[in-house]
């Protein structure tokens, strides 16, 4: 099964709970008529991240295939065209980004349905080919993720080799998302010895100025 990330700001004037009141109701009924899609969910910004300005993005959204033809398939098909004819309505098209990935569940723990989900778009540190990055995000990172008791479930998308072999850039390497059982749990893990291991971890194989993170609520439309 493949997945894909899509990222996005809304359209200009729109007010974040009509962004997302259209994204979780409108939207979505569209998007789950969708021919092959598996499992579909939203991840809206929380409200608190708009006191310091703008996020680097209003919302993530996760769509399974089983696979890339399944994904190709969708091109040309009335539900694909309803999607795409509904977007403006709600997203700013020059914001959105995408990559097509490969999940990895490296804990999975039950979260409470008003879980916090932190989601990190990562790019790989300069120099540090895609091999080396993901093999180490994976199995050096991932582990530490699992020691972190206060962090519930973990899941790493890596962006897709073929990808690269096609000779594109994707926007980013992939995208780490982390479920706290609320914003108190993550503050006081934070100052822990476990997640001191984490942060210090982080420097050897991702670019921190290129990897923006926001935190936000879950929204499984489709399970």
């Amino acid at each position: 099964m493949v997945k894909i990330v899509i990222f996005f700001k809304r359209k200009p004037g729109m007010s974040v709970e009509d962004f997302q009141k259209h994204w979780r109701t409108t939207h979505a009924d569209i998007i789950v008529r969708l021919p092959g899609i598996r499992r579909y969910v939203q991840s809206h910004v929380l409200a608190s991240a708009y006191r310091k300005g703008e996020p680097v993005c209003d919302g993530v959204a996760e769509s399974y295939f089983d696979d890339t033809q399944a994904m190709k398939a969708l091109a040309g098909t009335p539900e694909y065209a309803a999607v795409l004819a509904d977007e403006p309505n709600f997203i700013d098209a020059p914001s959105m980004g995408s990559i097509i990935t490969d999940e990895y569940v490296i804990k999975d723990a039950k979260v409470p349905a008003t879980a916090l989900k932190s989601i990190d778009l990562v790019n790989r540190k300069a120099g540090m080919s895609v091999d080396d990055f993901q093999k180490y995000w994976r199995d050096v990172h991932g582990p530490l993720c699992v020691a972190a008791q206060a962090m519930r479930r973990y899941v790493q998308n890596h962006t897709r080799r073929a990808i690269y072999d096609s000779g594109r850039t994707p926007p980013y390497d992939g995208v780490a998302m982390a479920w706290f059982d609320d914003m108190q749990a993550l503050r006081t893990a934070a100052p822990t010895p476990e997640f001191e291991r984490l942060r210090a971890d982080v420097e050897n194989f991702i670019a921190r100025d290129r990897s923006p993170s926001v935190l936000a609520q879950e929204h499984v439309i489709l399970a």
